[in-house]
C-alpha cells in the first residue's frame, strides 16, 4: 500500500484519532532514525508518523539523522511526506499562531548535517528549482481552506543551523534578503526526500517574530513553546484534513527525480553502493 509520511516537529509527538497498526524500529545504512515509526490508518489510508526530535525531544536540529529518517520512510513504502515544524516569522503580516506553506527554501546550514545520499561511490544531481511538491502544496492549501485555519500560501523558508536562535544582525540580514520565515530543519529533509523520489511538503507553525521585532527581541523559549502548544491542535486538524484529501494514485514528477540525475556509469558503481542505495536507485541501477 502507498503510504503517507508525517514528520512531527517541536510539540507534535503523536497523532490521536488514528488506528494504530504497528510500531516499527529499524536500522538503516546511515544509522538509527530519530525514533520508532508509528504506522497507523486513517480513512483507509496508511500513515507513517515519526517525531523528528524523538518522542522526548532529545535530538537537536543539527544532530538529527536526516538520512536515516528519510531512508526509513522510503523503506516503509512512503511516497508522500508532510513535515510539520515550528518557525519564526520575518515579516509583520505573518503573525504568531498563523501557519504558512513555504514553497521555497534557502540553506544556511553546514556539514554538521548530511544532506545527500549520493556522497560515496555514486554521483547524482537532482533538479531542485522547486523544492516542494506542487501537487501536495495545492492539497495542503485546500485542507487549510476547508479547516478555516489562518494559513498563508507560498513564501521562502530560510534554514539556519541552530540549535541557537539568530543574532539580531542575522535576523535583519535575512529580512533584507526578502526571507519570510526561519527554521532549523526543513531544507535538509526536502533535499533528501527529492533524492529518494518522495513528494515533500512543509506545514510551518509560526511561534514568534524572531528577534528582529521590537516585541520579540528578548523572546523566551517559554513564550515560543506556549505558542507552539496552542498551534498543535490546529496542526493536527490540518494534518487529518490533508490526509483525507491526498490522492495516493496521482502521478508526480517528484517520483521520477532520479530519472536523468545519476551521472556515474553503472559499471563503475560498486555492489556495496548498489546494496546500500537499493531502495532508492533500483528503478535505474540494478
Amino acid at each position: 500500500m502507498k503510504r503517507i509520511g508525517v514528520i512531527g516537529g517541536s510539540g507534535l509527538y503523536q497523532l490521536e484519532g488514528l488506528k494504530e497498526i504497528e510500531k516499527v524500529s529499524l536500522d538503516t545504512p546511515y544509522g538509527a532514525p530519530s525514533d520508532q515509526f508509528l504506522v497507523s490508518e486513517l480513512n483507509g489510508k496508511e500513515v507513517v508518523f515519526l517525531p523528528r526530535h524523538g518522542k522526548n525531544h532529545q535530538v537537536n536540529p543539527s544532530s538529527i539523522n536526516y538520512r536515516a529518517n528519510i531512508y526509513g520512510m522510503k523503506k516503509l513504502g512512503v511516497e508522500r511526506i508532510i513535515s510539520v515544524s515550528a518557525c519564526g516569522s520575518l515579516k509583520e503580516e505573518y503573525k504568531p499562531l498563523d501557519f504558512i506553506i513555504p514553497t521555497q527554501f534557502v540553506d544556511r546550514t553546514n556539514q554538521a548535517r548530511k544532506y545527500t545520499f549520493f556522497d560515496e561511490g555514486i554521483t547524482a544531481h537532482i533538479g531542485f528549482a522547486h523544492p516542494v511538491c506542487k501537487n501536495l502544496a495545492e492539497v495542503l492549501k485546500q485542507a487549510a481552506e476547508k479547516s478555516k485555519i489562518t494559513t498563508h500560501y507560498g513564501g521562502t523558508y530560510i534554514n539556519m543551523e541552530g540549535p541557537q536562535f539568530s543574532t539580531l544582525a542575522e535576523s535583519n540580514l535575512y529580512r533584507s534578503w526578502g526571507m519570510d520565515i526561519i527554521g532549523m530543519t526543513n531544507m535538509t529533509e526536502a533535499r533528501l526526500a527529492r533524492e529518494a523520489e518522495i513528494c515533500y511538503i512543509s506545514l510551518a507553525s509560526i511561534t514568534d517574530y524572531d528577534c528582529w521585532h521590537p516585541n520579540h527581541e528578548t523572546v523566551t523559549l517559554d513564550e515560543i513553546l506556549a505558542n507552539l502548544k496552542k498551534n498543535v491542535a490546529n496542526s493536527k486538524t490540518l494534518l487529518k484534513e490533508f490526509i483525507s484529501l491526498v490522492d495516493n494514485n496521482q502521478s508526480c514528477s517528484c517520483q521520477q527525480a532520479l530519472a536523468s540525475a545519476i551521472v556515474t556509469r553503472e559499471e563503475f558503481i560498486s555492489q556495496e553502493t548498489k546494496n546500500k542505495l537499493g531502495i532508492i536507485i533500483n528503478k535505474y541501477i540494478k
